[in-house]
């Protein structure tokens, strides 16, 4: 453990005991010897400002001032690969997005790394994102989406329908950001057909924001409205779907969830059976097909 790693360490439990903390407790806890403790509280508090106090009576260290933080942003080893694992997730889930906000705080991390020791070269080289199916939607509209959508904001989109393959003019109310099978969707209320609706973001042609504020949906009605049927064009369930896996896919779909309502369960003769709520069935039938005969 090094000295980065001790001071991160020292804060984190003077911060998350009410009672002094004895040295030998810092000792054990920092896995370093009674001089090396002794030094880390020093510069912790010469440095850092670290409001640390002895406490004579009970024999240990606190700290004076609950709401104390170390200055910037302060990461483990393990915390700092997480955090650029994330970001490559992000950029090539959906690449080009946000690039430009990341980057910096990407920089920033992997220099963090470098004086560490640590290099962050191998999550390069050992991650990998492989979208499917997945279409490229503009950023800037990515970005007008997630910025109405989190300051509740409406905005006035000019979107391309492939169903009739028309363009129409709305303004929506965003509700939510999906990210779904490699492609994103915005879930908003529609003022055009005062609905709720799901709009792919590749078929956004133009996004301008607006400054009145959005129409408040509750969560309830979005889950119910989006989370109850199968698929991301999901809406009240109006059936349920059987399906029956031969013995042979049985061992791979026992273990998937297709829905957060699914009910399954082995037959006498080996197979498995899987009952869906669906409200619309193309997108369901897409799924059963990947199975060929080893479903009926």
């Amino acid at each position: 453990m090094d000295r980065f790693q001790r001071i991160l360490l020292l804060h984190r439990l003077l911060a998350s005991h009410r009672l002094p903390v004895s040295h030998r407790t810092i000792e054990q806890e920092l896995e370093c010897s009674r001089a090396t403790a002794t030094r880390i509280i020093e510069e912790m508090r010469d440095y850092l400002g670290a409001p640390i106090a002895y406490d004579r009576p009970a024999n240990g260290y606190r700290y004076t001032h609950d709401a104390f933080e170390l200055p910037g942003l302060w990461f483990n080893a393990s915390e700092l690969y997480a955090l650029i694992t994330v970001q490559k997730l992000l950029t090539e889930a959906q690449p080009g997005f946000l690039d430009g906000m990341l980057g910096p705080l990407k920089t920033r991390i992997e220099n963090i790394l470098q004086s560490e020791h640590l290099g962050s070269g191998e999550v390069g080289r050992r991650v990998r994102i492989l979208p499917m199916a997945g279409c490229s939607a503009g950023g800037e509209y990515f970005q007008t989406g997630a910025g109405a959508l989190l300051q509740r904001k409406r905005i006035e989109i000019l979107y391309h329908g492939r169903e009739r393959d028309e363009e129409t003019d709305r303004v929506v109310s965003p509700q939510r950001l999906v990210h779904y099978r490699d492609n994103w969707y915005l879930d908003a209320w529609c003022h055009s057909v005062e609905r709720l609706r799901s709009f792919a973001l590749e078929r956004i042609r133009i996004a301008r924001p607006l400054d009145d504020p959005a129409v408040e949906v509750a969560d309830e009605e979005l889950d119910a409205h989006f989370a109850r049927g199968y698929g991301i064009f999901a809406g009240e369930p109006v059936a349920t779907a059987v399906l029956r896996f031969t013995p042979e896919r049985a061992r791979w779909v026992a273990e998937e969830t297709w829905h957060p309502a699914q009910n399954g369960r082995f037959l006498e003769d080996g197979r498995f059976e899987l009952r869906i709520p669906y409200s619309d069935d193309p997108e369901l039938i897409m799924d059963i097909l990947k199975y060929g005969p080893g479903v009926d």
